[in-house]
């Protein structure tokens, strides 16, 4: 028998998508254990990053690197994640669903068990970018066991607790990894994800998926193709992770870099768009409904990054440590639990736009009501703000993605093209977000302070009391009159500098609430145009099918 024949499937199991696993009924308790795997798998993925990003700081101690050493950690597992979806959708068609997750599980616990032997720089490098090609497979092996949980009715309930729950995973990480640090320092993050990983396998192998159909899809140039894009975005991703850092303009090999991913992207889509049998629909990615699709989540993930590069940057620019944050890192996963428990409670297919309004609205208001931060400000005075910003992330996901796979199920072989879209747009709507807020507010931390600077001159007596104020306070420990003099002048421009950061900072939140409002109107104006356009063509529409064309072009 030809295993990749085709099955005869019942109605109700006959798979949604080449790849994905077919749908058999099953009872109450099997669902309740299905949605509990899935929701281990999907966090475990999402913590093997999240845990290193909450404590970079930790780690260049005991690394002995500097800040941009560091941030090549999170930028090579981001490097290796972003292209992956390129193989792993061939690889679940191909060899099937239960090779796809014992292979890619078993790896994954073998990556985490690598990091406890990581004693260098380079060791940690290599090992975070053999977990981001391995961790890349665990968000969808989620989302299949979270469809598992539900009957069909609700299969868009399960679509938004599938991606939803790896979201979660950097709140979850900030709230609880300063005890993991604790117990065996930087070691106790990967032990703790170890036993996360091997839980994760132990629960797939008693539970299996259920199979699906497999087909023949890898051609040769396949690996060509997947090798000049995925080096291509890997070069992106180091741009965008440390342009900020290095400095845009200062450093030679960002300019290299950026022109060598322009021209090696550029090479695989001509590969691909001359392809008889192609991986990639390029046709399909240069339709305004991918176009729209890729600037919605860029736009909207730029937005969502407002709470790791805002809001804990200005606290850290406080001075407040991780255990001061501890409690709004709380008030963030309740907020992203939350968003997520809505949004799969009121998704509707009919209605796909308005959560992406709402989460932009309140997004945008939290942004505007962090924009009036001072030097007075503590964790507990953003946490009204921060649950609206982390409601927003998470409301957003997944009618997001229910949007694009309108045109996969009408044309499956748009499957690996979404996947690819997707998530190129996520990871790069973060680090564009975090690049460019950064950037932001580097640039306006110098004009405020310059500003400020010109004005702190000795013939102002409030600043010579301030001066002589500060200096005083050294006199029982600093005997010389000269020495506590300039450790005055070195308290006031200290001062100073704080102040201009949070001058920044306020530009920055100011900015990302702009955006959120502009995105937020051009989504409404969108889906006020297809409404009408839709509502004038329905009533001489020759057939039923020209509706359902004209809503999947959102």
């Amino acid at each position: 028998m030809d295993r990749y024949a085709p099955h005869s499937w019942l109605p109700h199991e006959k798979p949604s998508l080449p790849g994905s696993p077919s749908t058999p009924l099953h009872s109450t308790p099997k669902r309740l254990a299905f949605a509990a795997v899935g929701l281990l798998v999907a966090i475990t993925g999402g913590l093997g990053n999240a845990l290193v990003t909450a404590n970079l700081q930790f780690l260049q101690g005991a690394l002995g690197a500097t800040q941009a050493e560091m941030a090549w950690l999170p930028a090579a597992y981001v490097m290796t994640n972003i292209s992956m979806n390129l193989v792993l959708v061939k690889f679940r068609q191909q060899f099937g669903l239960r090779a796809f997750t014992e292979v890619f599980l078993v790896l994954y616990a073998l990556v985490t068990f690598a990091h406890l032997f990581v004693n260098d720089l380079n060791s940690a490098i290599a090992v975070r970018a053999a977990h981001g090609m391995t961790g890349a497979a665990l968000s969808s092996l989620g989302l299949y066991y979270m469809i598992q949980a539900f009957p069909a009715k609700w299969r868009l309930k399960a679509l938004v607790l599938g991606l939803g729950a790896s979201q979660l995973a950097l709140p979850l990480a900030r709230v609880f990894s300063e005890d993991l640090l604790q117990i065996a320092e930087w070691r106790g993050l990967y032990l703790f994800e170890l036993g996360l990983a091997l839980t994760a396998l132990g629960c797939v192998f008693m539970l299996k998926l259920p199979p699906g159909d497999r087909f023949r899809t890898f051609e040769p140039l396949d690996f060509l193709t997947f090798a000049i894009l995925a080096t291509g975005f890997a070069l992106l991703c180091a741009v965008l992770s440390l342009g900020r850092i290095d400095w845009w303009l200062e450093a030679p090999w960002i300019g290299w870099a950026s022109a060598a991913c322009i021209i090696l992207i550029l090479t695989g889509l001509a590969i691909e768009h001359n392809r008889s049998n192609p991986m990639l629909m390029t046709r399909w990615l240069g339709s305004g409904v991918a176009i729209r699709l890729a600037l919605a989540v860029i736009l909207i993930r730029m937005v969502a990054s407002e709470q790791s590069t805002g809001a804990v940057g200005f606290l850290q620019a406080l001075n407040m440590s991780q255990e001061q944050m501890r409690s709004l890192y709380c008030v963030m996963l309740v907020g992203a639990i939350a968003g997520l428990a809505v949004s799969a409670w009121t998704i509707r297919p009919e209605h796909l736009f308005m959560p992406l309004i709402v989460s932009l609205a309140l997004m945008a208001t939290g942004s505007y009501m962090d924009s009036f931060s001072n030097n007075l400000t503590r964790p507990w005075n953003m946490y009204l703000s921060q649950f609206l910003l982390a409601f927003g992330s998470t409301f957003f996901v997944g009618p997001t993605m229910a949007l694009g796979t309108r045109n996969v199920v009408t044309n499956p072989r748009n499957l690996i093209s979404f996947s690819v879209l997707f998530g190129i747009c996520n990871n790069l709507g973060g680090l564009i977000g975090s690049a460019l807020l950064g950037t932001y507010q580097i640039v306006r931390e110098k004009f405020h302070s310059s500003i400020i600077v010109e004005q702190l001159t000795l013939l102002d007596p409030r600043v010579l009391a301030r001066v002589q104020s500060s200096a005083a306070g050294y006199a029982s420990v600093v005997a010389d009159t000269s020495s506590r003099t300039n450790l005055g002048y070195r308290a006031l421009s200290t001062a100073a500098t704080r102040e201009a950061n949070v001058l920044a900072y306020n530009d920055v939140f100011m900015f990302i609430g702009v955006v959120a409002v502009l995105t937020m109107l051009w989504i409404f104006i969108r889906s006020l145009w297809l409404l009408t356009t839709t509502t004038t063509q329905a009533p001489s529409a020759p057939s039923p099918s020209e509706p359902a064309s004209g809503a999947s072009s959102s």
